[in-house]
């Protein structure tokens, strides 16, 4: 039988969402029908909302009518709009013990000598300004496999997933306070990740961020090998020695082997991009399904873009371990309306315009779907941009809301695997960490098949439960995890998509 057109995902809200378009005269309730054509993934109204009435979604708040709404009528940015409405944070008052496995799931990981558990086994070069990355991608690129001769310089190192430059924009004519700081704390969660078995840094020489005083404030002696370009004398002799770098680490790095290991090693990095309508019925719950799955195994999960969580916070600080967790959290979003409002913006210029396009209509509505790619266990921390993640369960880090710049701030915190969810077909990777891939829609999914590992639109049409496409992410999410190659690993994506959060004034 097929599924009806119209999806209701709580009682008390006052609009569904059209499972694909729908035209003036379908049914939407009973004794409702569209009274406009709908687009898939968009709102409709069930019954009379009256102007300056808030709009439920979730059975919760996802904005109010800035006009009369008629039931069946679309519901979108020409009558729903932004406003403010009381929170209780009401700390802790749904955490709850965690129901842990045991024995926990495993995987075939790659133990490094000191204890930390990689997924990849990757050579780094770094960068400590923008100045030096042209010579870090020519320093990595001697080592990628030409595509038409077909020669691998890796050949003989099959244990090696490769050599990757990761550079930016930035490192100098920056303030040397919290805008240096972030980018060090960035770059030095790179240089420890275990999935770089190795990692050099190369600097110019005159820039802010030199490399002796990243090494010293981030403890990076021993850990970290430093060249600049204007010590060494010029371009083509750092080059070289960056070349002679690798040479000499390239036999260690490959003497490695996958053991198995238990999900406790995990930390995923949740991630969204380019959100639609369905994304908080599919591929979010589905993905918080699996997150609670490796929670419960031991792991953990990082859910970030602060901005993408504004005004769904109050349903965090309820499940926060202590109401200290949870007045982080809250903390966070005061200085994101801080941040906005000095800047000129607000909070919510966000959804994008493919968002909206998708059925997004507020930061409230994007925010109460994006959420629930954490699943229901307790928040157990909240650390800022780029920081260490050191406890095991769900931990929510503070970052914009920008894909790139999110997901490196995870990354560099220790995630060491990402799954990204995506609605209208977002693109990416994030070396060291493999990236998963998750469609809200299969429409979308078919489309573009070659950068899709997982379709969660099994559940818009149907055919599958969130709870049981959620162990069907948590099962990928160990294969990749033991070396399985992700979509986006397979086309090289993950290097240009290295973004550290650029904070202050350039100078």
């Amino acid at each position: 039988m097929a599924p009806p057109p119209v999806i209701r995902l709580h009682a008390e809200d006052s609009v569904v969402i059209a499972r694909a378009t729908l035209l003036p005269g379908a049914p939407v309730a009973d004794n409702v029908r569209s009274l406009d054509r709908v687009p898939a993934g968009h709102k409709v109204a069930v019954r009379a909302i009256a102007k300056g009435e808030a709009i439920r979604r979730y059975g919760q708040i996802i904005g109010f009518a800035s006009s009369q709404i008629a039931p069946g009528q679309h519901v979108h940015t020409h009558n729903c709009e932004m406003g403010d409405f009381a929170k209780d944070y009401a700390y802790g008052v749904d955490a709850k013990p965690t129901d842990y496995f045991d024995p926990p799931a495993t995987f075939q990981g790659i133990v490094r000598p000191d204890g930390r558990v990689a997924t990849r086994n990757y050579i780094g070069i770094l960068t400590s300004v923008n100045c030096s990355a042209h010579v870090a991608q020519v320093v990595a690129d001697m080592y990628r496999r030409n595509p038409l001769t077909g020669h691998d310089p890796l050949e003989g190192f099959p244990n090696v997933d490769g050599v990757v430059a990761l550079t930016h924009k930035t490192g100098c004519g920056m303030t040397q306070d919290e805008p240096l700081r972030v980018l060090r704390r960035t770059l030095a969660g790179y240089a420890r990740h275990a999935n770089f078995s190795h990692v050099i840094v190369l600097g110019l020489g005159c820039e802010v961020n030199q490399i002796g005083g990243l090494m010293e404030e981030q403890r990076l002696a021993g850990r970290l090998r430093g060249l600049d370009i204007q010590t060494m004398g010029g371009s083509r002799k750092t080059v070289a020695a960056g070349v002679d770098f690798v040479k000499e680490v390239l036999a260690e790095a490959n003497q490695v082997s996958r053991t198995t290991v238990p999900v406790s090693a995990l930390t995923v990095a949740l991630q969204c991009g380019g959100s639609d309508g369905y994304s908080g019925i599919s591929a979010n719950p589905a993905l918080g399904a699996a997150s609670d799955l490796i929670v419960r195994h031991g792991g953990s999960v990082i859910l970030s873009e602060t901005p993408e969580t504004y005004g769904a916070e109050h349903l965090f600080t309820r499940r926060a371990v202590s109401p200290e967790v949870g007045e982080k959290l809250v903390g966070l979003m005061r200085w994101w309306e801080e941040y906005t409002e000095r800047e000129g913006a607000e909070m919510n210029a966000n959804p994008s315009p493919g968002n909206k396009a998708g059925g997004l209509t507020t930061i409230l509505e994007k925010s109460l779907g994006a959420m629930a790619k954490a699943g229901s266990t307790n928040l157990v921390d909240v650390v800022r941009y780029a920081e260490e993640v050191k406890a095991r369960g769900f931990v929510f880090m503070d970052t914009p809301g920008y894909d790139p710049v999110s997901a490196t701030g995870q990354v560099a915190g220790g995630a060491n695997l990402v799954c990204f969810t995506t609605g209208r077909g977002s693109v990416f990777g994030c070396k060291p960490a493999p990236s998963i891939k998750l469609a809200t829609n299969t429409p979308m999914f078919k489309h573009i098949e070659d950068d899709m590992d997982v379709n969660c639109g099994t559940v818009v049409d149907g055919d599958e439960s969130v709870q049981e496409c959620g162990v069907r992410i948590f099962d990928l999410i160990l294969r990749v995890a033991s070396g399985e190659q992700t979509k986006s690993e397979a086309f090289d994506f993950g290097s240009a998509e290295f973004a550290p959060w650029v904070l202050g004034a350039t100078m």
